[in-house]
């Protein structure tokens, strides 16, 4: 029989020849902030005394300031913290450090910090996020291209129609665009319609239609509208009224013939579940970079699922937020596709040295290299879209 000494030991040597990894100690963040088209994104590079390090992002719309001033409150608290037990600095970070936990600048900056420890941990295991999260290898997660139609001048049907076959013929099987944001009520549904009937025409059903309505609606006006869109068989009608009416939007999901969506302005699985239990949608949309990073945005969609909600994050920032709300979907049954701003696939794909994923019939494939797979040129980043400051919300009416 073994002594305790000796069953130490030869725990200690059975651990070495595994490769247990080496103990590591956060030394500093690094932040990085650029203004690329109708945003402003924020980069967060936490480094360790090793050598190796992890990157999140922080982009939150008109607040990149207000997000980096949240980080710099965290950093003290992670400095010299061994960046493993993800799950731990979660917890001590929103519930220990300030009972004011919750809040957009808060929850960005918490999920930042997330995103860059789950990195940081899958390279110093050698392995990929989606791997650690438990998912196979190189998963293909259904995609779609979300502001589709923001390249347009005239927003004729004639050029949905055009742009629907160009779309189709590059592989998408799902686009998403806001519908026109002027005009009464009347007006606006009438000239919503007739883009869907454009984009059916040109390539019938073989690409789905999600609508974002920008909170532009009443209850009663967003369920006529929802009727005038029945014969389209339009995937989903995004954000039809305010988010922060759980209840309108039951009782509009109760009599729509359109599937509702919502949810990328909510925090926490405390907010989606007032959504959930209104069953004021049936394809929720968080978004990694708000909620609280990817161990948040796995809890929330794992919620969801006795409800009988689908998943479509919500996600239109930087490189980093998109490969990361994948990695987290990676193990989500009920996972239905992820929102993607192709338009900036070229600028991802060469400030990433070409480690960006990219859109193949539908579907983008996450890589197996460690970490998220990503290498960023930070500098480069900034040397071609240097940061600006933008003050007020971009109304992105296409």
């Amino acid at each position: 029989m073994l002594s305790r000494r000796q069953l130490i030991t030869s725990g200690i040597t059975a651990l070495s020849c595994l490769g247990a990894p080496t103990p590591l100690k956060i030394t500093r963040f690094d932040i990085h902030k650029v203004t690329l088209r109708w945003r402003d994104m924020v980069f967060l590079e936490v480094h360790t005394d090793s050598g190796l390090t992890g990157m999140g992002e922080a982009t939150l719309e008109t607040r990149a300031d207000m997000v980096e001033a949240g980080l710099r409150w965290l950093e003290p608290s992670f400095i010299g913290q061994d960046p493993s037990g993800i799950e731990d600095h979660w917890k001590r970070s929103y519930y220990g450090l300030s009972r004011w936990r919750n809040g957009p600048v808060a929850l960005t900056a918490l999920s930042a910090v997330d995103i860059a420890l789950w990195d940081l941990e899958a390279k110093r295991l050698g392995v990929s996020v989606h791997r650690l999260l438990g998912a196979g290898a190189t998963p293909k997660l259904r995609s779609y291209f979300t502001h589709w139609s923001a390249s347009l001048k005239g927003r004729t049907p004639q050029e949905f129609h055009d742009l629907a076959l160009q779309t189709r013929q590059a592989g998408w099987t799902a686009v998403k665009w806001t519908l026109p944001l002027k005009g009464t009520e009347p007006e606006r549904i009438r000239a919503s319609a007739a883009e869907v009937e454009a984009v059916r025409k040109a390539v019938g059903f073989d690409i789905d239609i999600g609508l974002e309505a920008a909170e532009t609606f009443s209850v009663r006006s967003a369920l006529q509208f929802a009727k005038a869109l029945e014969p389209y068989r339009v995937l989903f009608l995004e954000e039809p009224t305010l988010r922060e009416d759980p209840a309108g939007l039951g009782e509009l999901a109760a009599k729509s013939p359109v599937p509702i969506a919502s949810g990328e302005g909510l925090l926490s699985r405390w907010e989606f579940r007032q959504l959930l239990d209104a069953k004021g949608a049936a394809i929720i949309q968080p978004d990694v970079l708000h909620v609280g990073g990817i161990t948040e945005l796995k809890k929330i969609a794992a919620h969801s699922e006795p409800y009988g909600a689908e998943v479509a994050p919500h996600q239109c920032s930087g490189p980093v937020a998109h490969v990361a709300s994948l990695a987290a979907m990676s193990v989500c049954r009920n996972f239905l596709m992820q929102e993607w701003e192709a338009a900036d696939d070229g600028v991802y794909t060469e400030v990433t040295k070409g480690t960006y994923p990219i859109q193949k019939n539908g579907t983008i494939q996450l890589s197996e290299r460690p970490g998220l797979g990503l290498t960023v040129d930070f500098n480069e980043f900034k040397r071609r879209f240097p940061y600006k400051g933008i003050p007020r919300r971009a109304m992105i009416g296409n």
